[in-house]
């Protein structure tokens, strides 16, 4: 018997947003890279992620470690998208601590 080697495909699609999800889940490329760079083993992002599956994560963070530059890239554009809304959304907000801040003061009334 021998052994077929194949290459296959990361298991990644990109979503109608340009978000890079993994396999068949909701779940996010920079949710399971991050949890890798925080110690996470493959085994506990997919307890956390039950979505995933566990031959996912592992060929995604290989995926990771063969890309690495270009994952990071990835990952710093979205991070900078994250801010940016984030910005847009704290301009177009009331500032909460002050409705926060009244709220308290009337239940102590």
């Amino acid at each position: 018997m021998s052994l077929v080697l194949e290459r296959e495909a990361p298991p990644l699609h990109e979503d109608e947003t340009g978000a890079v999800r993994v396999g068949n889940s909701r779940v996010l490329l920079e949710i399971v890279i991050r949890a890798f760079q925080d110690g996470a083993s493959p085994e506990s992002i997919v307890n956390r992620y039950d979505t995933l599956s566990l031959s996912d994560v592992y060929n995604t963070i290989g995926y990771y470690l063969r890309h690495m530059d270009a994952i990071e890239a990835y990952l710093n554009r979205r991070a900078k998208l994250a801010e940016s809304v984030q910005q847009r959304l704290s301009a177009t907000q009331p500032d909460l601590s002050l409705i926060r801040s009244r709220l308290l003061s009337q239940q102590n009334l």
